[in-house]
């Protein structure tokens, strides 16, 4: 899948991939910067140090090479520009775009990556033997909906793609989300 943005000599295509351990650190290493600038701010500060253990933890990683954990990456050229992961076959656990990247459809994009896959839409290939075999792994579930934690400052944009709020904030170890849910149409 590809996402052209940009006009004139400034155009280019973002790809959008299944990510792999190659990918890996980069992926969370974008997650981190995002979050701090956008996020941080609006936890406490044992929420900021529980997303970082999250991210930087072994079992994370452990859990994304064993085919547990998906994650979709953008690129443009070689340079990751945002990711979206999911965990128990249907939660998105991660979604961040570069902040140089905001407003141009990369978010979006991401999320109708998942919803291909997931939902078993023929638009998402695989395309390559890596992520060939992590697609062998991974469990999907036949229900047709998505769920996630949306950080505060992140319901509008969940809000703007579909998804409806489905509880109450809540704190869990310094981490302030908002349940919601998508679901297939």
């Amino acid at each position: 899948m590809y996402l052209t943005i940009g006009e004139g000599e400034d155009r280019r295509q973002i790809r959008f991939l299944h990510g792999t351990e190659d990918d890996w650190e980069d992926a969370m290493a974008l997650a981190w910067r995002v979050f701090q600038r956008y996020d941080a701010k609006d936890y406490p500060p044992r929420g900021a140090e529980s997303f970082l253990e999250f991210i930087s933890g072994q079992d994370l990683k452990r859990m994304f090479m064993v085919g547990r954990y998906r994650l979709f990456v953008a690129k443009d050229g070689e340079t990751m520009v945002g990711l979206i992961s999911v965990r128990e076959s249907n939660h998105l656990s991660l979604l961040f775009v570069d902040e140089k990247y905001h407003g141009l459809g990369v978010g979006r994009a991401l999320m109708e990556c998942v919803k291909d896959y997931l939902w078993d839409r023929e638009e998402y290939p695989l395309e390559n033997e890596a992520e060939k075999i992590l697609d062998l792994l991974y469990v999907k579930e036949p229900d047709h909906y998505v769920t996630v934690f949306a950080a505060p400052g992140a319901v509008t944009f969940y809000k703007k793609l579909g998804f409806r709020q489905i509880g109450a904030q809540e704190e869990t170890d310094g981490i302030i989300y908002v349940p919601m849910m998508l679901e297939e149409k």
